[in-house]
């Protein structure tokens, strides 16, 4: 089995109150690049430290990565528009950084990623893939393009309160600045992330459509973020079968999750990986809705629970956590 990541940026991080994908600003778009070397090395060669949330949660990538080293999936990372080279090889799907979705046209590399992506996923040789993401302020694009597609489904939150509040205002910007209604983009996807998303929604849309136009089956790693991309397969006129894996963290705390899952036809897995039960205050921090999910994680729990090791991965994660010297919470 293989997991692809695709890690990616987008300008609509740094509004103050929407992502917890960094300590702090200045670190906010080292994340993505971090979190492939993690899953990768099992450490962070060119990125400056380990992600972490301002509160001290870690990033979702160290749980995915304790699960790989359970399970012993292999791991590929592709390039959905880094703002900062990554130590970790990538695959180049011609995605660029995404601008504010307040801007007129913050993703104009997303048709021709989108296409490029879809071509990857034909070529992929594999019966099955995870496909998982990491961009930090992923959640309020995601909620631009199922605005823009005319999806009224809500989006999670890094953040233990949820801004949606927020989130729908910059939304709302981004349609007035793009001259669009909330529903002008339906069945157009590449319109839909071009004028309303980020690069890696284009990317793992494409990929996906891709691969499933050759057979392949793709379960979508992640959260609503994951939801808003097979929305956009769906879009695409996809109707074959997908498949989304996601933690219980997410799946408990989105109150329309269920429904969006079913009216995409969906089928998906919850994982709860149990840290609640381990005694570090940053991993706790998952019970109490800090991150929930991010770079594949919801996919690799359920990777590591076919292979009959989920209990295992909570401790292994812990070990990493103090391999890696990070701190026991702030």
């Amino acid at each position: 089995m293989r997991l692809i990541l695709v890690a990616g940026t987008t300008a609509t991080a740094e509004i103050d109150g929407i992502s917890a994908a960094g300590a702090d600003k200045d670190l906010l778009g080292h994340t993505p690049g971090a979190d492939a070397e993690l899953l990768t090395y099992g450490d962070v060669v060119r990125a400056p430290e380990v992600p972490m949330s301002p509160t001290g949660c870690p990033t979702p990538a160290l749980v995915t990565r304790a699960a790989r080293e359970l399970a012993g999936f292999d791991v590929v990372t592709v390039d959905g528009g880094l703002g900062i080279p990554t130590g970790a090889p990538t695959v180049t799907v011609g995605a660029r950084p995404g601008g504010d979705i307040r801007e007129q046209d913050p993703v104009p590399s997303a048709p021709g990623a989108f296409e490029a992506a879809r071509q990857f996923g034909w070529k992929l040789p594999a019966e099955e893939f995870v496909l998982g993401e990491t961009i930090p302020g992923g959640t309020t694009t995601a909620l631009g393009v199922l605005r823009a597609l005319g999806e009224e489904w809500s989006v999670s939150s890094s953040l233990p309160e949820n801004p949606m509040e927020l989130k729908e205002e910059v939304v709302a910007a981004g349609l007035e600045a793009s001259n669009l209604q909330t529903g002008d983009a339906a069945g157009e996807p590449k319109t839909a992330v071009r004028r309303m998303g980020d690069p890696v929604l284009a990317v793992v849309a494409g990929l996906t459509v891709g691969a499933l136009e050759t057979g392949t089956r793709v379960v979508l790693g992640g959260g609503t973020q994951m939801l808003t991309a097979a929305a956009l397969v769906r879009h695409a006129g996809i109707e074959a079968p997908l498949s989304l894996a996601t933690t219980s963290y997410v799946a408990d705390s989105v109150p329309d999750f269920e429904a969006a899952a079913s009216a995409l036809d969906l089928g998906v897995t919850v994982s709860d990986p149990g840290f609640d039960a381990v005694d570090h205050v940053g991993l706790a921090s998952y019970a109490e809705g800090v991150a929930k999910e991010g770079a594949g994680m919801g996919g690799a729990l359920a990777l590591a629970e076919r292979a009959g090791v989920l209990d295992d991965v909570a401790a292994k994660t812990f070990d990493s956590l103090q391999r890696l010297e990070v701190d026991n919470g702030p």
